[in-house]
C-alpha cells in the first residue's frame, strides 16, 4: 500500500463529514466522562481518613496546654465566693436561650 499525499484528503473525507456530524456529540460524552471521573476521584478522597500511624504521629506533635495548680486553685475559689454569678452560670448553662 503506497501513500500518497493527493489522494489523502479524499480518503479521509467520509471520516471526517462523519466526525463533523458528531462532534457535538462526542463532546458532551468526553465531558461527561472527566465530570464522572472528576466526581468519582473527590468522593474517593473525601472518604479517605488518616491511617493510625499519621493519628499518632500528630497527637506526638501537639503540646497540650498545662494549667498551674495554683491558677486552678484561685479560679475555684473566685467561683465559690461568688454565689450570685454562680447560680447565673448555671441557669444559663441549663437554658440557654432563655433571657
Amino acid at each position: 500500500m503506497k501513500f500518497d499525499l493527493k489522494t489523502l484528503p479524499a480518503k479521509l473525507r467520509p471520516t471526517l463529514l462523519l466526525l463533523k456530524r458528531y462532534i457535538v456529540f462526542m463532546f458532551m460524552i468526553i465531558m461527561l466522562g472527566i465530570l464522572g471521573f472528576l466526581v468519582f476521584r473527590v468522593n474517593q478522597y473525601s472518604r479517605a481518613e488518616p491511617s493510625e500511624d499519621a493519628v499518632t504521629e500528630k497527637l506526638q506533635t501537639v503540646q497540650r496546654p498545662k494549667i498551674d495548680q495554683s491558677v486552678l486553685d484561685k479560679i475555684q475559689q473566685l467561683q465559690g465566693q461568688n454565689i450570685q454569678v454562680q447560680t447565673l452560670f448555671d441557669r444559663a448553662r441549663s437554658n440557654p436561650f432563655s433571657e
